[in-house]
């Protein structure tokens, strides 16, 4: 039995070149295709539960996204000069049949709560998520809503409000009673 030596769980199955097949994500996950080249490329996840990882080798990785799932996907690149693109998404994963935005590097897509490009944005982003954690609270939980509010505030370089307990206890009842 040959295994792929980055990824011992992937199974024995092997592609007619010899090397071994990539293993079979659980159906309607949304794919992330992460990279991580230090200073050069960094893709990856700042916030998600993923049900499904695939190591391909020491710079690639992809994740897979229940339907439902909210996550946060970072994208870096830089050359001799510097940055030169910073971008922030946070998504949600979709059902196999519901509509979708495509995002690079994201198969099939997903619904796009928040997309900032520009490092002054992103980083206003990841201090809301520093603060959310800080209260206790999981950014894969918080109510879409926020996340778009969120997005509109940062977009007209207005300041946020601030994601708060009774916030998210308003939304949690909200979803409850929610079809």
């Amino acid at each position: 039995m040959t295994v792929h030596p980055m990824n011992p769980e992937a199974g024995a199955g092997l592609e007619p070149d010899g090397c071994c097949a990539p293993p079979v994500p659980p159906s309607g996950c949304t794919l992330v295709d992460l990279i991580w080249r230090k200073g050069e490329i960094e893709y990856w996840i700042r916030f998600g539960r993923f049900r499904f990882k695939w190591v391909q080798d020491r710079e690639r990785r992809t994740l897979g996204f229940a339907p439902g799932s909210v996550f946060a996907f970072v994208r870096w690149t830089a050359n001799g000069y510097g940055t030169t693109a910073s971008r922030i998404d946070i998504l949600r994963a979709v059902e196999a049949d519901q509509p979708c935005q495509t995002i690079p590097h994201v198969q099939p897509g997903a619904e796009i709560l928040l997309k900032l490009h520009g490092w002054p944005r992103v980083a206003r982003v990841l201090e809301a998520i520093d603060r959310i954690e800080a209260i206790g609270i999981s950014p894969g939980d918080v109510a879409p809503d926020y996340w778009r509010h969120l997005h509109h505030r940062l977009s007209a370089n207005e300041a946020p409000h601030r994601y708060t307990r009774l916030r998210h206890a308003a939304w949690l009842k909200r979803r409850e009673v929610m079809p």
